[in-house]
């Protein structure tokens, strides 16, 4: 199955580039590129592509309030953020948008393949050190307590949103507990409906709040 990508950055030079990266898969191809937050927002919404590549500094609206529109209207476009800015404001506003994935532009051309991949699958996927930061700034704070919401969760189920919180893939889990990758996205598709969260970043703020430290 072919996967859908739309690209949105200001620069020209930066699309073509991402168009030419994301074409050399054969199973990735390009239908759509915005140069605005608006653009990308209208074109995803017309051509509903799985993956959306957002840039966060762009004209007439950034790709943070682009994703959170994207988000409200309901959008099953998956959105990966690219920037330069390693700061943790975009890293935090991003996710809290809405963004499934968050990657620094300088990310080999692999590895942006499998992103895109892991992305469109319905994971999450988080650049190594933002998913550090992130975990560091729920694990540092000692009043942390197991939630009574994860008291409705099975002994199984809680292994797996401890992996989740490692940011381990539904094939990685499935490989650490000895099931098959199918099962292990079963149970996280459980734990998103128990645990009423949006996606894999939630569920991995939500286990660190439970105090569930990853082992890293």
């Amino acid at each position: 199955m072919t996967i859908r990508v739309l690209i949105a950055d200001d620069q020209v030079l930066i699309r073509t580039g991402l168009r030419g990266i994301v074409e050399t898969a054969g199973d990735l191809t390009v239908v759509g590129e915005a140069a605005t937050g608006l653009r990308a927002v209208d074109e995803v919404l017309r051509l509903t592509p799985d993956v959306a590549l957002m840039d966060i500094r762009m004209p007439e609206l950034d790709g943070i309030a682009a994703t959170q529109r994207l988000t409200a209207a309901g959008s099953a476009t998956r959105v990966l953020v690219l920037t330069t800015f390693d700061l943790d404001e975009y890293v935090f506003g991003a996710l809290r948008a809405g963004a499934s994935g968050f990657l620094f532009k300088d990310t080999p051309p692999a590895d942006l393949h499998a992103a895109i991949r892991v992305v469109a699958a319905g994971d999450a996927l988080l650049a190594p050190k933002v998913t550090r930061r992130l975990i560091a700034s729920f694990s540092g704070d000692t009043t942390a307590a197991p939630a009574p919401e994860l008291d409705v969760l099975t002994d199984r189920e809680r292994q797996v949103l401890g992996l989740v919180a490692e940011g381990l893939t539904n094939a990685e889990i499935g490989e650490r507990l000895f099931i098959a990758p199918g099962t292990a996205k079963v149970h996280v598709a459980r734990l998103l409906y128990k645990l009423s969260a949006r996606d894999r970043v939630q569920l991995v703020i939500i286990a660190h709040r439970a105090g569930l430290t990853p082992r890293l």
